[in-house]
This record gives C-alpha cells, structure tokens and sequence, in this order.
C-alpha cells in the first residue's frame, strides 16, 4: 500500500541562537501570536545546577581552575556556563599576520549568561558618524527612531544609571544606582581634579524587584551567573515569557549549518545538525531571524549558498564577513598605599562597577577621531588563584612575611580599562576557509585583522589618561600589567596580566565583535535595510550585532536588544499583513 507521509509542521518563525538578539525576538514573536521555533547549538540551562554565585573556591577540586590554573580566568569553573575562546573540533582560523581571538557561546542565553551588563544606549552622533566627521557611514535609521525601543527595552529588562545629560550618552530609563564604593569615591575624586566626568555607571541588574525578579542582594558574584535573576541574562529574562505563551518550541544542540531556499524566492527551511546524533534535520518555517551571533550569522550565511546566491544567501552585495570590528581596549592597572589602611569592611556591592566615565570630549579636537569610555574597579572581593601572583613576583622570600604583605596589599589595586570605538576597515573581515571544516562538516571562518592608525593613537590616549588618573588619585602605575583587579563582571581572577604599557586589546579580545552583515539604504553597499530585513530575501532577518553599521564607544548589547525590539515588531506586523 502506498505509505504517504505526514505533513511537515511549518513554523511562523525559525530564530537561530538564543542570546540577546534572539531571546528578544522570541519573546516580542510569540507574545504576538506567532509560532516559533528557536534553534540553540548548545543543551539548555538549569540555573539551580548550572550557576554556583555562591560557592566558595575551597570547595572545588584545584579551586575551579583546573590542573596548574589552566582554567583561571573567564574559563574558569565558577563562570557561569556561556562559552570558550576554544572549542574541541571547532577550529576557526586566521589569515597570515592576522591576530584574532573568537569568543564563541553553546547554550541557552549564548553570551548574556555571563557578561559586564553594562547597558549603555549609543547617541544621536554614533548613528551619524559619516555626518560628523566624513569617515565611515550613517546608519539607515537615526537615534530617535530607535528610542523608544530603548525604552522598551529598559524598563522590562531593569537597567541601573542616573540622569546625567551628557552630551552623546544619553540618559534612559533608569532605577537607582548603588551608592559608589571607597574605590570608586576615590577615583571620582581624582576625575574631578582633572575635569573627567564620573558617573553611576549603567548596568542591567536590578536595584528593585521588577517582573516577580527580586533585587540584587550584592554578592558581587554575577560573572558566575545569578539564580535570582537578579541580573539580565536571555535564558532567564527573554526565554521564560516566550515559553509561558505555548508558541516557542526550542531544539538544543542544533547546529545550523544552512539556510535552504524555496523555489519562490524566499528562504523555506533552516537544515542543522543534531549533535546527539550526528545527522542533519530541518526545520521549516515562513520567516528565518537569524541571532547567532555577528561572526557565527555571517558564517551561516556565507555557507547558504544556491544557484540564486553563490556567494552566500542575501549576500548580492558582497560585504558579508566585511567591515568586521571589535572594541578598543587598553588597560592599566594603579597600586593605592591608602587602601592597606581601610578599616575591613564589605566592599561586594553588585558584580560590576559602580562608576565609570563616559566620553568626556566629545565635540572637542583630539588625536583621533570617535571617543572611548572608561569601566575601573578594584578593592576587596573574593580573593582567586592568581590573584596575588603579582605580589609573589614582586616580594622577597616566602613563609610569614609573604603572607604578611599579601594581606596587606589585599584590595589596594585599582584597574582600569578603555573600550573605544573603531572605524571599519578593508583589512578587517572574515570568510570561510576554503580548506578547513569544523567536526560536523560545516566549512569555518577565517579572520583578517589590522588595528588602523586611528585605533592606535586612541589606545595611547587611553593610557595617558588612566596614568592621570591614577597619579591624581595618589596611586603608583603598575609599569607592564593589565587590567584589573576590577570587581570583574568576567568573575576573572584579580591577577595582573602582563601587558605592554601602551598595547591595545587582540582583536577580538573584548567580546563585541560586529558589523559584518550590515544594514544600508543602498543594496548594492549592505546586506539589509533599516528593519534588519534581507534586501535580496524579504523572510530573511538578522537580530544580533551583524547588523551594526558603526562600533559606538558604547557597548553593543543593549542596541542589539532594542534593535531586535524594533526587528521583531515589523516582522509580527508583516506576518499579519502576510507580506512575507
């Protein structure tokens, strides 16, 4: 008898990844009547097994390092679980005299698991960059077109700052800052001798409940994630409402590998690779959001490719994997002799900074062109492997008097890091590797790098002005090291890296990686419009940081959210229409 098979479940919406571009998405589409299905490369995460905020190092083997500190760091045992700079069978490459680090999530929330939470919107100038000083190009859309998704954004996720009217940072909305810590008064004090503003910095953790998720109770821990929720993260903060709704189906440890079009022009189906068993599934679906991340979206894309689109789906234009940046980073680290005298005192507070300093010149003549803002934070919290390595180099002998001058030196570091933004650049990209594939089959990328003149002369200024600062505040630079002893929203060790005086970050180092699927109004210079929408395939969108015209001195991840906000809304009300 002849056997007919079953109809094949068509989805509304297919959203590749889970982190902050695609949590978002989620929860505006299935909140909004459509069935969604979400294709996660990693296992889901179960707070309760998977975070340990409040467990102490002697409790784990090796102090959740690993044999010999092979896992200090981001890395790290206690971190809650969001990704690796390496994965076994997972190899990306880089191009000869290329230098570049790929920071790469495998589970539900992606990278929002574990991150700074800092939540700065990017200004009316950053929009129109091309405007302001004649290099790069304007976004499509303007600032106060994406306001209100700012807005929106904001006041469900709960965000942290105060009303400043800083020229170019704008204020948002906001619950209560916490109270600056001794460190940080310290500091502030020194910036206001040297006219450098210092405010109360603007993170995603909350400082009242909101949503029936408590108050932050100031463990300082939020690098190893929170069971409270108390900061933002995509799994705990997006997912759950999209789940409550009965429309989000979610299939974990898919890794997609292609988007696959329909004869009628339009993307029909998302193949991936169910890493349980090996064999290749797909999934169908009206509209695709592809939010797998900046680097890992272009990959997709640039693997997509068919009769209509050899080079890549939506890819007519050719600038897939190009205008690839990161954020500018340096850091410089000051040694405080008035801390060994503090009275001993919790210094927790949240796990982030307190304070920081926004671009303080902007409108002005520098060296370089754009600005840079400034994250610091040091002090007391929980003392890690490696954390008092610098002292052990630096102090004779061992026994009593070592330990002596270990407690002694407890809490007097203060770090500070910069993150600038960086022009794009024709020698910055990234493509598929023609010769190697990953241990699913899936062809990897292969990164070309090069730091401009412009990034360069914003790093020294970056050092110049934390040497200022630390010296104003009556510290002594730490010639050679690196960042932080900051309360550190990586949970990294309060070690002092080695690091050139002057040296500006590895490109990739700083974990904001964007622009390589960027929106345009002109097809033939940009892969998408204004909605994030595909010019060359209208039920094609890209919801995370692939999208970025310009790399703001500002964080990407509360953009990425408002965008996908923005995104979202127009694919639920094109799905209604049914103009997809």
């Amino acid at each position: 008898m002849l056997q007919l098979n079953p109809l094949r479940k068509v989805y509304d919406v297919c959203i590749i990844g889970s982190g902050a571009g695609g949590g978002t998405a989620a929860k505006v589409l299935t909140e909004g009547g459509l069935n969604v299905v979400m294709l996660e490369a990693g296992p889901r995460l179960n707070p309760d097994k998977d975070f340990k905020e409040h467990v102490w190092p002697y409790q784990l083997p090796h102090r959740g390092v690993g044999v010999g500190g092979k896992q200090s760091g981001i890395g790290n045992e206690f971190m809650a679980p969001n990704g690796f700079w390496e994965i076994e069978g997972e190899p990306y490459t880089t191009a000869p005299g290329s230098s570049f680090r790929w920071f790469r999530s495998r589970i539900e929330g992606g990278r929002t698991n574990h991150w700074g939470r800092i939540a700065l919107r990017f200004g009316p100038a950053d929009f129109r960059a091309h405007s302001s000083d004649g290099i790069g190009d304007d976004w499509p859309i303007t600032y106060e077109e994406l306001a209100p998704y700012y807005d929106k954004v904001e006041s469900y996720i709960g965000v942290f700052g105060s009303k400043e009217n800083i020229p170019n940072a704008p204020d948002g909305v906001f619950m209560p800052p916490p109270k600056p810590r001794c460190t940080e008064t310290l500091v502030k004090k020194a910036c206001d001798k040297l006219n450098i503003t210092c405010i109360p910095s603007r993170l995603a953790i909350l400082t009242k409940p909101l949503n029936d998720r408590d108050p932050c109770h100031y463990c300082a821990q939020c690098g190893r994630g929170c069971r409270t929720a108390s900061n933002f993260s995509s799994s705990q903060v997006m997912i759950p409402p999209a789940v409550a709704t009965g429309r989000l189906t979610m299939i974990v440890n898919a890794m997609a590998c292609e988007i696959v079009m329909g004869a009628n022009g339009k993307v029909e189906a998302v193949a991936y690779i169910d890493k349980s068993t090996k064999s290749e599934q797909r999934v169908y679906a009206k509209s695709v959001v592809v939010a797998a991340s900046a680097c890992e979206s272009a990959r997709l894309l640039l693997n997509s490719r068919s009769q209509s689109f050899p080079a890549g789906l939506a890819n007519s234009s050719g600038v897939i994997g190009r205008y690839l940046t990161d954020s500018v980073g340096s850091d410089l680290t000051g040694y405080f002799p008035q801390l060994e005298k503090m009275p001993v005192h919790n210094h927790d507070g949240v796990g982030g900074m307190h304070m920081y300093m926004p671009w303080w010149r902007f409108g002005k003549k520098n060296d370089f062109l754009r600005g840079y803002h400034i994250e610091f934070g040091g002090g007391r919290d929980m003392p890690g492997v490696g954390g008092f390595d610098y002292v052990c180099e630096e102090q004779e002998g061992y026994g009593v008097s070592l330990k002596q001058k270990c407690r002694s030196s407890y809490g007097t570091f203060i770090g500070f890091s910069g993150r600038g933004e960086m022009i794009p650049n024709e020698n910055s990209f990234c493509e598929l590797d023609p010769e190697v594939k990953d241990k699913w089959g899936i062809p990897v990328l292969r990164f070309h790098w090069q730091w401009g003149d412009n990034e360069t002369r914003m790093a020294a200024d970056m050092q110049q002005t934390f040497r200022s600062i630390i010296e104003a505040a009556g510290g002594t630079v730490i010639a050679g090291t690196r960042r932080h002893p900051q309360k550190s929203s990586a949970g990294a060790s309060n070690a002092l890296e080695q690091q050139p005086v002057g040296h500006i970050s590895e490109g990739g180092a700083i974990i904001h990686e964007l622009g390589t699927v960027r929106m345009g109004s002109d097809p033939k210079t940009s892969a998408l419009n204004k909605n994030c929408q595909a010019h060359d395939v209208k039920n094609l969108f890209v919801a995370d940081a692939a999208p970025f015209v310009t790399n703001a001195d500002k964080n990407p991840t509360l953009t990425i959210m408002a965008l996908s906000w923005k995104t979202s809304e127009y694919l639920l009300d094109q799905a209604k229409k049914g103009e997809l």
